[in-house]
């Protein structure tokens, strides 16, 4: 492991191997078989696994030419492409870790990432809209590297040299590196290895029935970990399927490649699936069939029923680039996808459901989510502090959710250790709520947040989009969740409306930014 890395424990690395869950495989080889057949679709150009795979192998040598040695860190900032593929499996060879920056940073976390890191080159795009990558000024990397015009940096496509033999790296050391995706301060760096992201990449194919007949779109940035490796992108090429890539989930751009690639599966954030969702029939588009996985922030019941009306096949689940990854099975009935987020990706997955003194609940009663296992870090890149406080004394990631288990099980997520408000002592889940305002007729979407106040602690503040030509009052939703069987002290306080609620990258309402903009606007 790199300096700054926290092991697994010798005992439990003994165990996994022993157990036939890292078996050595280097993520390096995910491109090394299945010949001619089409890897990936990019826009108009199409690239069998051969070409990919020669690729890799020719910016591999030029980047060691270059200069970059096993153990370098890289910083790489590429929306969906085929760069992003063949840079990635090219380091992978090299030993040089990545370090997935997504297309929505700017500045402000490419600079904090390259200083975290140590990293030593930049790997970007000319643009990403209209962010001129090429106009950082990065004081730590020595190479700046540019996927298109590169201006005053050195080009992509220029990097190459003949293909040789390089020393293969430890499967059992860091193959890249994930960012947490906390609510509080600049990202964490998540070090993940050969050996427990290539047990995700073939559990998760297996699960969810990905092989060489599979099409795989990639909607959401595939620098994330929700469709990079659930089994997302490099999941469906180790598995020898097609995958295709998408710059946005906008239906507009999403839709026509479902028809003309014949995608079998991808990911989405509930928000996003609503919209399919609603769009698809007034564009004449058939959701018949597709594999759906949904996950990364609340769904709510009612927009599952909604999906698998319209012939989605659901796969709920709750995920974290830490490893953690549970999901529903697609042969579970339609309602356990609707309510729970199912099962265990890896079976033999520690965890525990504790209470706010770090005893265990009793069966079925909720509690904060804590979870150890093959897939699952054991410490944040040269966190030491923090992870005083992240992790156990034993080693189990302290997830932050809110979670109870089903009498058969199955996971259902409450909410947030940290996102629950407490109005005069009384504690209030936020999704709970906001599941009970979003079947209003008259409401597209909702948020619940708590804003500051003086005598009760917090109150109960409900953003919410309505539908077109709809004005709903706080009287009026009060009145409606009363009728629900809504307590009283769980009722909305304030109510916003607004056109949208803002997403963060990874396409979660970003309640961060709507707290301190409601909190702001309260204050005045």
């Amino acid at each position: 492991m790199l300096d700054g890395c926290v092991p697994w424990p010798p005992e439990l690395a003994e165990r996994y191997r022993e157990q036939g869950l890292w078996t050595g495989e280097r993520l390096g080889d995910l491109l090394r078989r299945h010949g001619d057949r089409v890897a990936l679709v990019d826009g108009p150009h199409r690239w069998t696994y051969a070409e990919l795979d020669a690729r890799a192998d020719r910016l591999a040598a030029g980047l060691a030419d270059l200069g970059i040695r096993p153990g370098d860190r890289v910083l790489v900032q590429l929306p969906n492409s085929a760069a992003l593929v063949y840079v990635s499996v090219a380091l992978f060879r090299l030993g040089a870790p990545p370090v997935y920056a997504l297309p929505a940073h700017r500045s402000a976390e490419i600079t904090h990432l390259a200083e975290a890191t140590g990293a030593v080159a930049y790997i970007a795009p000319d643009r990403i809209g209209p962010f001129d990558c090429r106009a950082l000024s990065l004081a730590g990397p020595h190479w700046t590297v540019i996927d298109g015009d590169p201006g005053p940096h050195l080009s992509l496509a220029d990097i190459t040299a003949a293909p040789r033999p390089l020393p293969p790296p430890d499967p059992g050391g860091v193959a890249f590196f994930l960012l947490s995706g906390g609510t509080t301060g600049l990202p964490k760096l998540i070090p993940r290895t050969h050996d427990d992201y290539a047990l995700q990449l073939r559990s998760a194919a297996a699960s969810m029935g990905v092989d060489e007949h599979s099409v795989y779109l990639a909607a959401l940035p595939a620098a994330h970990n929700a469709a990079l490796g659930c089994p997302g992108v490099l999941g469906t090429l180790r598995a020898g399927g097609k995958v295709v890539l998408a710059r946005t989930p906008s239906p507009d751009e999403v839709f026509p490649l479902l028809t003309e690639e014949g995608v079998t599966i991808t990911t989405l954030m509930p928000p996003l699936l609503s919209a399919w969702t609603e769009v698809a029939p007034l564009l004449g588009v058939d959701l018949t069939g597709l594999v759906v996985e949904v996950g990364g922030a609340v769904l709510q019941p009612e927009a599952a029923r909604r999906a698998q009306d319209a012939g989605i096949r659901l796969s709920h689940w709750f995920g974290m680039a830490e490893g953690v990854h549970w999901h529903t099975r697609l042969d579970d009935p339609p309602e356990l996808a609707a309510t729970t987020q199912g099962r265990p990706l890896i079976p033999t997955d520690d965890y525990r459901i504790i209470d706010e003194n770090g005893d265990e609940v009793p069966p079925g009663s909720p509690g904060e989510f804590l979870v150890s296992g093959p897939c699952t870090l054991r410490g944040y890149y040269d966190s030491p502090t923090y992870n005083e406080s992240a992790f156990t004394p034993d080693g189990y990631l302290r997830t932050g959710d809110l979670v109870r288990l089903d009498p058969h099980g199955n996971l259902v997520v409450t909410g947030r250790v940290k996102d629950v408000i407490n109005r005069g002592g009384e504690k209030i889940g936020p999704a709970e709520l906001e599941g009970h305002i979003e079947t209003h007729p008259d409401i597209r979407t909702a948020a619940v947040i708590g804003l500051p106040d003086s005598s009760l602690g917090e109150k109960i503040c409900a953003a919410i989009v309505p539908e077109p030509g709809s004005t709903p009052t706080l009287a009026a939703l009060r009145t409606y969740l009363t009728a629900r069987g809504v307590a009283t002290y769980k009722l909305p306080d304030h109510l916003r409306i607004v056109d949208t609620l803002a997403l963060t990258a990874t396409g979660k309402i970003d309640k961060r930014t709507l707290r301190a903009t409601l909190t702001t606007e309260s204050t005045r």
